[in-house]
């Protein structure tokens, strides 16, 4: 037996066969299970089947050996397939399966996706009378809901007598899959079963998805109460739910009392803080993270990147780039992304456009994000003449690459471009504008001194006007003094009930630069009233790998004292004359 345990060949496979025969325990049951287990590894499909094929030939035939045999290849990841061939040939041959064989045959027909095999399948349970077995129904529910096919798995499920909770997990799991996450709830509330493990971890996906955060604390609430345990896998699932429905408070409540975390608690949480704007927070725990002797995988170096890339914290990205290289990670599309996006934003233009040109493999995000990083600093001509690379090489742009080109057309003052680019996003790519495209077209119009024609342009859009592009209308209002038009912006901010403290604070800042200060005060009254306050003006500076926030005001820095001895010695007279010369 130990010698079958570490076969791996089927040229030592047929000289341990001979010793077997000669031996005469080749008919025993444990030695055939050892054989379909070397099978199973193999993926000789061809010699296996005709050796049970012998054995059957000379004993009363059972279906055993052929179930282990498909049940092998269907708990394959790599040879899923040859399931479907056994059981092909088994028909052929005469054989008659039995109730065992078609869960594992369609096990393996839901694992390569074989929705058309399984319909076959199908067709022959019905042939052969197995409709009515539990687990068979089961089995077909599974392999629909997989494939996508959850109108099939619904019809399926509403026909069968008796369900059980496999019965729902499946068809639940099958909405999710499909994107149907509203049906996956609603079957859920419907359940007259009590749910496993794998039934929460689904709905808790749907709710995720939905952005239902009541009905997922009510699922989360349902596993404490019915002393469901916090296992790592329905642990996963509510972090992630939370930091969907940016639950976040709730998220790391979760996280903490998961016995045992994984990369994906790590992961989730992690990019959790980055995707809802908590880059320093993030950066923090990936500390933990590594103190923890956790090693950091492809997605959580990506998110940490992208947390780099928010808080302009270039050393540590060059470290997590250093790591990457140094533990020989490799560098994919998702990962180069991150990388190029984090240069870009941090102002390393050369080192983002050596890291873009040196990816094997780009796709239409690599170009996103090299586009908006030339656009961000000013780099318009570069960022059109790299558009055009990107069209002339089969890329097709989205509606961020147009957003990316016309700000760079915005922040280089290119006027005739950004109509031209404009009017290609739908002429040419059919793309419907939203209001950020709007807002570029308004704000390049507005500081080419064109009022009237930005005017007309927020007329004809689609959709009603936001802040942002009331806002746009003011900085132009503010750049070329003209207070009338921004009276009637504020009238129109009123009818928008908005709470957005910087258009408020740029009008007022208008009437003052106008001597109207009655105004000015008048509209910093009405921000009173209306309970809205300015943001304090914030920076981040980089010391020796650690960020640095300081806000205007702040006073409860912990390096306080020396920040403004610093600041003492550079106000010195002749620091100040050192530092203009």
């Amino acid at each position: 037996m130990c010698l079958l345990d570490r076969c791996h060949y089927i040229k030592s496979f047929k000289e341990i066969h001979a010793i077997l025969v000669t031996c005469g325990i080749f008919q025993d049951r444990f030695v055939q299970t050892k054989i379909i287990d070397f099978f199973g590894r193999s993926g000789n499909f061809q010699y296996a089947y005709d050796l049970l094929y012998q054995i059957q030939l000379q004993c009363p035939f059972t279906c055993f050996p052929f179930n282990s045999l498909i049940a092998a290849y269907a708990g394959s990841s790599k040879m899923p397939h040859l399931a479907i061939l056994v059981f092909k040939r088994l028909l052929a041959d005469g054989f008659s399966p039995d109730m065992y064989t078609f869960p594992v045959v369609l096990k393996s027909c839901a694992k390569f996706l074989g929705v058309g095999e399984g319909k076959q399948v199908h067709g022959v349970v019905v042939k052969m009378g197995f409709l009515c077995d539990l687990y068979v129904q089961n089995a077909l529910v599974h392999v629909y809901s997989v494939c996508s096919e959850c109108d099939d798995a619904s019809k399926l499920f509403d026909e069968m007598p008796v369900r059980d909770v496999v019965s729902w997990t499946g068809l639940i799991s099958g909405y999710v899959r499909g994107g149907s996450f509203c049906e996956a709830v609603n079957l859920f509330l419907k359940m007259d079963v009590e749910p496993n493990a794998a039934t929460l971890v689904s709905v808790l996906v749907a709710c995720g998805r939905l952005g239902d955060w009541k009905m997922g604390k009510g699922i989360h609430g349902m596993v404490c109460k019915r002393e469901f345990e916090l296992d790592l896998v329905v642990g996963n699932a509510l972090i992630d739910m939370y930091v969907k429905c940016q639950c976040l408070d709730d998220a790391k409540h979760v996280f903490d009392e998961i016995p045992r975390r994984d990369i994906m608690s790590w992961t989730s949480m992690i990019s959790g803080l980055v995707q809802c704007k908590r880059p320093k927070e993030a950066l923090e725990l990936f500390h933990i993270m590594q103190a923890s002797g956790l090693e950091p995988d492809k997605v959580v170096l990506a998110t940490v990147l992208s947390a780099c890339a928010s808080l302009g914290a270039l050393d540590y990205g060059r470290w997590v780039h250093e790591y990457i290289k140094r533990w020989g990670i490799e560098s994919d599309t998702h990962i180069g992304t991150a990388m190029v996006d984090m240069y870009a934003k941090c102002g390393c233009l050369d080192t983002a456009l050596q890291t873009f040109h040196g990816m094997h493999n780009k796709n239409i995000y690599s170009w996103n994000a090299l586009l908006g990083g030339l656009a961000m600093h000013g780099h318009g001509k570069e960022a059109l003449d790299h558009f055009t690379q990107m069209v002339k090489i089969g890329i097709r742009p989205n509606e961020v690459t147009f957003l990316a080109i016309l700000s760079a057309c915005c922040h280089s003052g290119m006027m005739e471009e950004g109509h031209r680019y404009f009017d290609h996003m739908t002429r040419v790519y059919s793309l419907a504008p939203k209001i950020e495209h709007y807002g570029c077209m308004v704000d390049l119009l507005g500081r080419a001194g064109l009022l009237d024609e930005a005017q007309d342009l927020i007329r004809a859009m689609p959709m009603e006007p936001d802040v942002l592009i009331w806002g746009a209308m003011l900085s132009a209002c503010k750049a070329h003094g003209d207070v009338k038009l921004s009276q009637q912006i504020l009238r129109n901010l009123l009818e928008l009930q908005s709470h957005d403290s910087g258009v408020y604070v740029l009008l007022s800042n208008i009437y003052a630069t106008n001597d109207r200060w009655e105004d000015a005060t008048r509209l910093r009254s009405l921000m009173k009233v209306k309970g809205i306050r300015k943001a304090p003006g914030s920076s981040v500076v980089e010391v020796n790998g650690q960020t640095h926030e300081f806000l205007a005001g702040d006073s409860d820095h912990s390096q306080l004292g020396e920040i403004h001895l610093m600041l003492n010695t550079l106000m010195k007279p002749a620091n100040l004359r050192k530092i203009c010369l």
